[in-house]
């Protein structure tokens, strides 16, 4: 698993020549440190990762709150057609993300929002996913706790809020380590709904690099090395609650 990136990191070091020798070499013959510098020249990397990162703080921080109440209304609340709505939300992750392409950039040119940040963003405000993954979260956790607080008084909404939300911080956490990954590595939808180049995130702007007959393989790997690491950090830092989320929603 480690050596693709070991690999990865030795050639943001070559020369292109040593990057294309066959047999290839596998330490560059000098440090190389000019490939990290040609990225900002050839894409204004810098915006970009204003971009991503705010994409990753306010999908994340809508779909916790947004997909949290969804999953909680699903898991514990009885109204008309519930089930019904929650087999509906459950065809939305079996239809090929592809196909909401159109439509969704349809919405954004009615909206006066093509290439513009919000564009990145508003997509990814709700998903079916994280709904599902919070319902199933909530459904493991005992019901004489909201009786409990039923009978001391609490509305529903506090109850949610101050004794259910509480005991769920494993799958939120879950849940926005996942949301985080999505909006760092989406490629498709910046290209579709955004042309300049500030107002792409990382992979597409990365994307960019690939030329179409050469491509300057040292400094697209020099790119990539330092889009991966903020979120490769966040895992590292995070790799434990993570996986304690996965395993409290029963999802294998």
């Amino acid at each position: 698993m480690i050596v693709p990136f070991v690999w990865q990191i030795l050639t943001t070091f070559k020369s292109e020549t040593e990057a294309l020798a066959v047999p290839s070499d596998i330490l560059p013959a000098q440090l190389n440190w000019q490939n990290y510098l040609d990225v900002f020249v050839r894409i204004p990397l810098g915006a970009m990762f204003v971009n991503s990162v705010a994409s990753v703080l306010i999908r994340t921080a809508a779909q916790v709150l947004f997909c949290s109440m969804a999953g909680y209304a699903f898991a514990r609340l009885r109204f008309p057609l519930r089930n019904f709505l929650f087999v509906l939300l459950l065809a939305i992750m079996m239809v090929p993300r592809e196909i909401y392409l159109l439509p969704q950039s349809e919405i954004m040119k009615s909206l006066g929002l093509l290439n513009t940040v919000a564009a990145l963003i508003a997509p990814g405000l709700f998903s079916a996913f994280g709904t599902f993954l919070m319902r199933q979260f909530f459904a493991t956790l005992p019901i004489s706790l909201e009786e409990a607080a039923r009978l001391d008084g609490a509305s529903r909404f506090r109850t949610f809020f101050s004794v259910m939300l509480p005991l769920a911080r494993p799958g939120l956490l879950a849940l926005a380590i996942f949301t985080a990954l999505w909006s760092w590595n989406e490629l498709l939808w910046p290209l579709i709904v955004n042309s300049d180049a500030d107002k792409l995130n990382l992979s597409a702007g990365l994307a960019s690099l690939t030329g179409e007959y050469v491509t300057n393989y040292p400094m697209l790997m020099a790119g990539s090395l330092m889009a991966e690491l903020p979120m490769i950090i966040v895992f590292l830092l995070l790799q434990k609650r993570f996986v304690e989320g996965i395993a409290g929603t029963g999802i294998k």
